[in-house]
């Protein structure tokens, strides 16, 4: 199991991206075709017994509403991937990382509020 400050090692069997509400899935074994096929994409990285995970989860998904068709945005569960944790070496959660044209441009560690967030993807993307 994931805690904050440590990384598993250990293999695990990855689903195929899928849509939850306007947010997609990220998982390991999909991380790159998903970073090359959406220009501007923010991927929160939680878990499912994260108390801040889930309270910045309302506002990923109203973030996901309102800037469709402009900004992507995905989650990944860490317990279930752990190689893109370990990749970007996240050691706290949640996480959200900020891909512009395949790069990484950004990076929050922490809950943030919605407006927070909102302010990071406009600088980081430069849309509004």
């Amino acid at each position: 199991m994931f805690r904050r400050g440590y990384i598993p090692f250990r293999g695990q069997n990855c689903r195929n991206s899928k849509s939850s509400g306007g947010v997609i899935e990220v998982v390991d074994d999909r991380f790159q075709e998903i970073v090359r096929k959406h220009s501007f994409l923010v991927v929160d990285v939680w878990a499912e017994w994260c108390g801040p995970c889930r309270m910045v989860a309302p506002a990923i998904e109203d973030l996901a509403r309102d800037f469709a068709g402009r900004v992507t945005f995905g989650k990944c569960n860490v317990d279930q991937n752990p190689a893109l944790a370990s990749g970007f070496s996240i050691t706290a959660i949640p996480t959200l990382l900020f891909f512009a044209n395949g790069m990484l441009v950004d990076r929050v560690v922490g809950a943030l509020p919605k407006e927070a967030i909102k302010a990071r993807v406009m600088r980081a993307f430069g849309t509004g």
